[in-house]
């Protein structure tokens, strides 16, 4: 889906018309037509009050255009729903709700982060420990909060 399409439907399961959403957003009705008709975009400080206002992330009113990776543990963020938050509430799209909640990550180090992922990751094939420590640790360091 384009993201008109996704303001459309956003707007209208909430039940708002589009001058209603105008005057939330500070914007003409027919700002919100021509961003539902796909002839304009919303600039990013209005995608921020968009992501606000429907408690979604920018990456879900744009359509899903790159898949989001928790910088720190390297899940995919497949879901609004696993993406962390900042203590005012808006998304922080670099980080999942695990590893990153109220302004505050979980893991101290990425010591921390190997030892819980070899306590709790499944190993099928018994790889020695230090092997698994090794694997994580590479992959780990490629992200942006170890780096």
């Amino acid at each position: 889906m384009n993201t008109g399409t996704i303001l459309k439907s956003l707007r209208e399961n909430r039940h708002l018309t589009q001058e209603a959403l105008a005057e939330r957003l500070m914007v003409t009705r027919q700002a919100v037509s021509r961003w539902e008709t796909g002839e304009t975009q919303p600039n990013t400080e209005t995608l921020k009050l968009l992501s606000k206002e429907f408690d979604v992330s920018i990456n879900t009113l744009l359509g899903s255009p790159r898949q989001l990776i928790c910088q720190c543990c390297g899940m995919p963020l497949s879901e609004d729903g696993m993406i962390s938050r900042e203590p005012d509430g808006s998304f922080n799209e670099d980080y999942c709700t695990w590893c990153y909640t109220g302004g505050r990550f979980a893991y101290e180090s990425k010591d921390a982060l190997l030892d819980f992922l070899i306590a709790h990751m499944p190993d099928p094939e018994n790889t020695p420990e230090a092997e698994r420590r090794a694997m994580y640790d590479g992959y780990l360091s490629q992200l942006k909060h170890w780096k």
